[in-house]
């Protein structure tokens, strides 16, 4: 199925992100959780690529066993960070060979010790680039970008930002998945700018429903995401898990039922190889109804 057609007017897309586990227990937790999930009927499943490509073949690996065992679309990641175009053209040749559906293209973080992005020799600068390639080479893939609701760390400013998402859209995305926020205006005026800009491919909101404050503040310091003070404040009020846990799922259920109410084309969670706290609030929002 093509992508962009996950996400029609009459019908809400669903999708989940995982990522390579490093050790064989986590391999194997990973996909109990994926079968947990599948319970949810997701559109299609998509998997991250470690800094540098450090998890290229893991990634690939994943996404393989996923549509081998459960019948359903993937999606790998790939960015342009420590790979020429040559190699960039192997690694899509592979995932094509795997019958892989998807690519999510990225430009990738600067590597470890690095504050600003350099493309290596032979490489590419921008995920605008990478989208073109494999619109050009590799035309059955199915095409997502990133998009920044509250702008990419290295933008110089809101419209700079958005210029680059139009040339991602430009070069051939068939649809944005946005970074995690937690105000939904945000995420609406957002939508409403990509609009004017005439951005016409589905802009899917990107949840984390949060199940710890320490590591959702590690998370949103690393991407520029913002919590808002009430939540946090609320969040702080006990160390307990379950207590953040019902937090965060009351919170992530709120913005999902306002989401849905404002007619968004889908939904992306970051689920970080977990099901039970997207399964609580899935519950909750489907008992609501």
């Amino acid at each position: 199925m093509r992508l962009r057609t996950f996400f029609g007017t009459d019908r809400l897309g669903l999708s989940f992100e995982l990522f390579p586990p490093k050790t064989a227990e986590g391999e194997r937790s990973l996909f109990r959780h994926v079968a947990q999930l599948m319970e949810l009927r997701p559109g299609f499943i998509t998997c991250t690529y470690g800094a540098g490509g450090s998890t290229r073949d893991k990634t690939l690996e994943i996404v393989d066993r996923v549509k081998q065992k459960h019948g359903l679309p993937v999606a790998t990641h790939l960015t342009c960070v420590g790979s020429t175009v040559e190699q960039l053209r192997v690694i899509l040749a592979e995932a094509q060979r795997r019958g892989i559906d998807y690519v999510v293209a990225l430009r990738g973080d600067p590597p470890q010790g690095q504050t600003e992005f350099q493309p290596m020799a032979g490489g590419l600068r921008h995920a605008s680039e990478l989208v073109g390639l494999i619109r050009q080479e590799f035309p059955k893939f199915g095409v997502a970008v990133a998009g920044y609701p509250e702008k990419h760390r290295e933008a110089a400013d809101a419209e700079t930002d958005l210029r680059n998402l139009r040339h991602k859209v430009d070069a051939g995305a068939d649809v944005v998945l946005t970074q995690l926020f937690y105000d939904n205006d945000v995420f609406l005026r957002f939508r409403e700018r990509c609009v004017h800009a005439g951005i016409r491919v589905p802009i899917v909101p990107g949840l984390l429903p949060i199940t710890s404050l320490s590591q959702i503040q590690r998370i949103t310091a690393l991407c520029g995401a913002t919590l808002p003070p009430a939540l946090v404040s609320d969040l702080a009020r006990s160390e307990q898990e379950d207590w953040q846990f019902r937090v965060g799922v009351e919170f992530a259920t709120r913005q999902v039922e306002r989401l849905i109410s404002s007619g968004v084309p889908g939904l992306h969670f970051y689920v970080l190889n977990k099901s039970q706290a997207t399964k609580a609030v899935f519950e909750a929002v489907s008992g609501g109804r």
